[in-house]
């Protein structure tokens, strides 16, 4: 049986009369920073962006199929009014906050050789913003926009949202925005969106997801 939040997503899923008007200039507001970065020929800060947005796709599947697997409800889900809801913890406002996330916490990188309170700059940002994050789940959590419902995945176990919801994101991302060449950036971009393809297409087909 379904849990009364992963009911309320369900009611939502994928349903296109929900549709918005603000979806269009937050598209917009997406696409333009990407080609401002590419303007600037930034090309390290698109690819840490994508990399971080997919690996959002990644844990946004795994949610989806514990749910499926649990039929009782995701890790997180996202039952709140929202213009599209693609998976069952995912909106397209926060597909669209995660496709800039990438760039935002990386354009603030200062050069790689340079220390935070002795701390290589990479590991420390990653903390923090890996941090931030979780404190700003806790308030979506708190008005109800994302809603959780096992006692491994709350606000009493909040080491699990760091180290599985975010700080892999913000590794990855700082990983592939430092490699030396564009060929290594794109084909590891390349290949966790490849990755992230597969998996959605293949659950898409079986309905886990």
């Amino acid at each position: 049986m379904p849990s009364q939040h992963a009911q309320q997503a369900l009611s939502h899923l994928r349903d296109p009369s929900d549709f918005q008007w603000y979806v269009i200039p937050l598209l917009v507001i997406v696409l333009y920073i990407y080609h401002d970065q590419l303007g600037r020929k930034n090309y390290s800060v698109v690819f840490a962006g994508l990399a971080l947005w997919g690996m959002d796709w990644f844990n946004e599947t795994w949610n989806s199929l514990i749910f499926h697997f649990t039929e009782y409800a995701p890790a997180w889900a996202a039952p709140g009014d929202t213009a599209y809801l693609i998976l069952i913890g995912l909106n397209i406002e926060i597909c669209f906050m995660f496709a800039i996330l990438g760039i935002v916490t990386t354009v603030m990188l200062p050069a790689k050789e340079t220390k935070v309170l002795g701390i290589p700059n990479r590991w420390f940002f990653a903390v923090f913003f890996s941090a931030l994050a979780v404190f700003i789940e806790y308030m979506l959590n708190y008005v109800g926009a994302l809603t959780w419902d096992y006692s491994w995945w709350n606000r009493s176990a909040p080491w699990l949202i760091f180290l599985f919801g975010y700080f892999p994101f913000f590794v990855v991302a700082y990983w592939v925005h430092d490699m030396k060449c564009i060929k290594r950036q794109a084909a590891a971009v390349g290949a966790i969106l490849t990755f992230d393809a597969i998996c959605l297409i293949t659950f898409g087909s079986l309905g886990w997801i």
